[in-house]
């Protein structure tokens, strides 16, 4: 699988798929066509609106790519929080003169028909977020010809992974930008997420399986020490954010380097789900009163993201970033993946030489 993984990408480079409208055609196709991997992100699209930006891709490209897929969520067992959090929110919601979202608008964001789509029309690869499928699922994938790769952010559940049957394994650290793809969202667990080095070790010595690392990586040199760990490819989000090419508002491209935001931290205030964040003023008011409940809380504010984006005030927006924010480049996405490739290399030689990798 590592070398099925690796012929379909000239480079070890991966971009991440970024929901919410970032991760658009043009944006992947870029990134495929300069020898990377680029990532469609199914996210809270319909079936049908993925299966249409899978078309619009492969007008553009002839390269590999691959496409993301959310699993469904587990029933919340507490929906009194919700409805307090509702509450909190109300104000927020006279503000930007909207209403707050249905938190019932549905929890399995359209899964089983999203894998009928991908079962018909199979593309190269697949990745899960927020789970493990069935290996069903993933063997029919394998039928079609699909690689499929399932996000783990500790080495049990990449045991969980390579049980089920999957060609590789996203080792996510808690560096990364958006939501952490934990199989089970237990918030006990919160501030207890590992590192990308230490995960990669961790899992290379738990599986057999091939891995990705993914986590606030935004140079060449990091891809190089990533790879030395043991990586077979790096996946990187935050670092394809700025591109021209990126769906994302001109607000949040703007904010990653913006001395205005001062750090990230991981928020369960506007999905319900722990996501690593720009801290605005949204998360520094709701944060520690955001409930576990996702997709519940996410459909709630909606809305009220919605709203802040169209009156251009980022303090309420959800500007998804990893720790590495701060180094994001405004290149086009397809130089980006060069100028990565050849601080790879640079770093590569560095490293065999004995000097500096950066």
């Amino acid at each position: 699988m590592s070398s099925a993984l690796t012929d379909l990408l000239p480079h070890p480079i991966v971009q991440a798929p970024m929901a919410g409208g970032v991760s658009v055609p043009q944006l992947v196709a870029a990134v495929s066509e300069a020898g990377g991997l680029g990532f469609l992100a199914a996210g809270y699209k319909t079936a049908d609106g993925m299966y249409q930006e899978i078309k619009q891709l492969r007008g553009l490209t002839s390269r590999p790519f691959g496409v993301n897929v959310f699993l469904p969520q587990p029933e919340l067992s507490e929906s009194g929080a919700v409805e307090v959090y509702a509450h909190q929110l109300a104000g927020e919601a006279a503000w930007y003169e909207t209403e707050l979202g249905d938190p019932d608008s549905g929890r399995d964001d359209g899964y089983d028909a999203k894998l009928a789509v991908l079962l018909d029309n199979p593309v190269p690869v697949v990745s899960f977020h927020f789970g493990v499928p069935g290996r069903d699922v993933l063997d029919r994938l394998r039928r079609a010809g699909t690689l499929t790769l399932v996000t783990a952010t500790t080495a049990e559940e990449a045991r969980a992974v390579e049980r089920a049957g999957a060609d590789a394994v996203i080792a996510q650290g808690v560096e990364a930008g958006g939501h952490q793809g934990t199989h089970r969202d237990l918030p006990e667990n919160d501030g207890s997420a590992i590192g990308l080095l230490s995960l990669v070790a961790q899992i290379r010595e738990a599986v057999s399986l091939p891995v990705v690392a993914a986590g606030g990586i935004m140079r060449g040199g990091q891809i190089a020490a990533v790879l030395a760990a043991g990586a077979s490819a790096a996946q990187l989000g935050t670092a394809f954010l700025a591109t021209p090419e990126s769906g994302a508002h001109t607000l949040h491209k703007r904010a990653l380097t913006d001395p205005l935001y001062a750090r990230t931290e991981l928020t369960r205030a506007f999905s319900g789900r722990p996501a690593r964040v720009l801290v605005n003023r949204f998360v520094r008011e709701h944060g520690p009163y955001a409930p576990a409940a996702y997709p519940e809380v996410n459909h709630l504010t909606s809305p009220l993201r919605k709203a802040a984006a169209r009156a251009g005030d980022a303090q309420s927006m959800s500007l998804f970033a990893g720790q590495g924010h701060r180094l994001a480049r405004e290149l086009p996405a397809g130089e980006l993946v060069e100028v990565l490739a050849a601080e790879l290399a640079a770093a590569r030689t560095a490293l065999s030489a004995g000097g500096d990798a950066r």
